[in-house]
């Protein structure tokens, strides 16, 4: 294992350290542990605050979309692990602006458990929360399972949508009604072509043969839908988008936004010659694409591979996507 990290025990500390010195004017840390951050100018009055969090390990996600547009706070757990309920009720407090707290994170067991907590921690202290979960990994569960999907890159467009919601001054129950929106017109299929390494454990989370891929496999190496030899670009592009277009049934005339994420340690070359292939097949069913965004945007450490996700834009989707952002990871 070659990481350039120090004592493995200190890495979550250390990268929060660095993102804290290096975005002063961006972020700040709300509690001693810092381990709940928040918008430099949190909390905002007579806005509705929303918080996100989750494991360490995904960056950008989650600790990079906490800004203007976005996320106003977030709890950050060890690498892949959830943050305590604590963590998630001090950056309830630390956002709260009198309209409300929006909880909007990825469908995990700990996580779930300990926003659930949070929650309750807040309603004692007069703070009124919503949840909405995001599970856009189309392979994880059939869709008469949905509720049971994992949310992975997809959570980037429901953080833009109920940021840009919030921002404009939407009431707490418009900011869940939109970020749910989202979340049920988003979908995302993944690919990994090699494991991540944890600093901690100095091992491969999982086996993945020279020359293989695996197909909806999940952002902690959770297993996928399909193992097998090594395509072409185009041929897993194909593979991605049609489990995509399948489940959220787009034709003719549909307007979409598209991410294609790089998992950790893929080339952006890849990543837009798999871009490539996406629009190529939508240009062929008469599908628009309004908006692109290429890069990595949710991460597993040096995990290789990449994801597509696809949002079905509607008109208020559109102008909320389309609304100004900006935090250390995302301007638009």
């Amino acid at each position: 294992m070659k990481k350039l990290i120090n004592d493995p025990d200190d890495f979550v500390d250390e990268v929060i350290d660095g993102l804290l010195l290096a975005h002063p004017t961006q972020l700040r840390a709300a509690t001693g542990d810092r381990r709940a951050l928040v918008r430099a100018d949190a909390p905002v009055a007579g806005h509705v605050g929303i918080v996100t969090g989750g494991g360490s390990g995904h960056l950008p996600a989650f600790l990079g979309y906490v800004g203007v547009g976005l996320c106003t706070g977030v709890a950050v757990g060890n690498v892949f692990s959830s943050p305590s309920s604590e963590q998630m009720y001090e950056a309830t407090k630390a956002v709260n602006g009198g309209a409300g707290v929006l909880y909007l994170y990825g469908n995990y067991g700990g996580d779930v458990f300990n926003f659930d907590l949070a929650g309750d921690l807040a309603e004692l202290d007069g703070i009124e929360t919503r949840t909405v979960l995001v599970t856009d990994d189309a392979l994880s569960a059939p869709i008469e399972r949905r509720d049971e999907r994992r949310g992975v890159a997809g959570m980037v467009f429901a953080f833009k949508v109920a940021g840009a919601s919030a921002e404009r001054g939407d009431d707490l129950e418009r900011v869940t009604e939109l970020a749910q929106r989202a979340v049920n017109a988003t979908r995302t299929v993944g690919v990994g072509l090699s494991p991540t390494i944890l600093p901690a454990a100095g091992k491969p989370t999982f086996e993945l043969a020279d020359g293989e891929m695996e197909i909806g496999i999940g952002i902690h190496g959770e297993p996928g839908h399909h193992r097998g030899p090594l395509e072409t670009a185009d041929q897993v592009g194909d593979r991605l988008i049609s489990a995509i277009l399948a489940d959220l049934e787009l034709g003719d005339g549909d307007r979409v936004a598209v991410m294609v994420n790089g998992l950790g340690a893929t080339p952006a070359e890849e990543l837009y010659i798999i871009y490539r292939r996406v629009h190529q097949s939508m240009a062929e069913r008469g599908i628009e694409i309004h908006r692109v965004y290429v890069g990595e945007y949710a991460t597993s450490l040096e995990m290789a591979g990449a994801s597509v996700t696809v949002m079905q834009l509607d008109s208020e989707l559109t102008e909320l996507l389309d609304a100004p952002a900006s935090s250390p990871f995302f301007h638009q």
